[in-house]
């Protein structure tokens, strides 16, 4: 026996085009005599039939066709269908889901992304692409221009904790903020003071309005 048996499924077979001991699936020519070495038909016609049941038993039984929009599920006892409900799932990764509206959702046990931005020095672009809960350590008295761009949605909430130095006295200034009873706040000026803002915009895009909320100052202690 020239031609190694099918390996599928546990690899992939080689249907490369030049016949080998070591080509699951050789391409013979038109030519090619089918009983020479390495290019035997019964071989072939062989691994041919072991690997369409493997094909088989993974996909199952399934009596619909393939449909726009649709994935095939197995469900149960060696049956698949075509679907466009996805089954009960565990992600094994993150999902990006590219500004798409996902509608009837309930949520449960979440959490957001908790972005650490390291000292702000005296002027920070925010970016909403980092995350919606951001920290910062204040080491100056620091201008913070708030996020806009294309990108940006309407309905953005952000959230920032702003923690002094051991020096304490910084001041935060915040570009484009309309602030609630039109009073821009004064960040507390203790040394490691933590003052946390909320914001959000209910117009998004490249020239945003943010409103902006005292969630709680001076939570050191």
């Amino acid at each position: 026996m020239a031609i190694p048996n099918t390996g599928y499924p546990t690899t992939l077979d080689d249907t490369n085009a030049t016949p080998s001991a070591t080509v699951e699936f050789p391409q013979p020519a038109s030519s090619t005599d089918l009983d020479a070495t390495n290019v035997e038909h019964d071989l072939l016609h062989k691994n041919l039939s072991l690997a369409i049941v493997a094909l088989e038993t993974k996909l199952g039984i399934t009596d619909s066709n393939a449909t726009s929009g649709t994935l095939l599920q197995g469900t149960g006892a060696g049956s698949s269908s075509w679907s466009s409900t996805l089954p009960a799932v565990t992600l094994g990764g993150a999902v990006t889901g590219g500004d798409q509206v996902m509608s009837a959702v309930t949520h449960k046990d979440y959490s957001e992304t908790v972005y650490a931005g390291g000292n702000t020095g005296t002027s920070q672009t925010l970016a909403e692409t980092n995350g919606n809960v951001q920290t910062w350590d204040m080491n100056g008295n620091c201008t913070f221009t708030m996020p806009s761009g294309s990108g940006l949605q309407a309905g953005t909430s952000l959230t920032l904790i702003l923690t002094q130095d051991g020096t304490g006295g910084r001041t935060g200034a915040f570009t484009g903020v309309k602030w609630a009873g039109a009073a821009t706040p004064t960040l507390s000026t203790g040394a490691n003071d933590i003052d946390i803002l909320a914001f959000i915009t209910f117009n998004g895009g490249s020239s945003p309005v943010w409103y902006g909320f005292v969630a709680g100052q001076d939570m050191s202690s």
